[in-house]
């Protein structure tokens, strides 16, 4: 006699894929939401987007101007010190150096709270010009801080940002 096992296994139907299927779309359909929220409200997004648009703006400003005066002036760091562990929403003038207004810049541009101080670094030659922008946060209140840099140039009548970013204890 051959001896057939018992398997007792038997496949998905039609009816139980799709609710399977209709179940993980309502799971995704929550969490991507959640997850892009969660990721524009992390402070790496606030100090990528604030170094961003910096360094486009000093790049637009360089457009318009001779190599020897592309960008402007340095500008100390703003606020004064970054806030441990939190965020803080700045007092008015603020961003009121003549870099910051060249420069069409604020750390925030809705006068949300943010949990970084920024800086800008520039130098003037006549063959060519250069900037680097600084953001720099205590992230979690240790007194140890997070730094992240940008740079860019400016030769010959054509401005442009160096690719990527440095980064010094980004997870403190």
């Amino acid at each position: 006699m051959i001896s057939r096992g018992v398997t007792g296994q038997r496949g998905l139907s039609t009816i139980e894929t799709a609710i399977a299927i209709s179940i993980a779309g309502i799971l995704l359909c929550i969490a991507i939401p959640a997850f892009v929220r969660n990721l524009h409200a992390s402070s790496f997004a606030e100090v990528t987007e604030g170094l961003g648009r910096l360094s486009e703006h000093a790049v637009q400003r360089a457009q318009r101007r001779p190599t020897e005066d592309a960008f402007p002036r340095s500008a100390p760091l703003t606020p004064e010190s970054p806030p441990r562990g939190h965020k803080e929403k700045d007092a008015p003038g603020t961003w009121g150096h003549p870099t910051w207004i060249a420069l069409d810049f604020q750390a925030t541009v809705d006068g949300t709270p943010h949990a970084f101080s920024y800086a800008f670094d520039s130098t003037e030659g006549a063959e060519e010009s250069s900037y680097a922008a600084h953001a720099h946060a205590d992230l979690d209140g240790d007194g140890q801080t997070s730094s992240f840099t940008v740079r860019g140039r400016a030769k010959a009548g054509a401005a442009q940002a160096d690719p990527g970013m440095d980064v010094v204890a980004g997870l403190e």
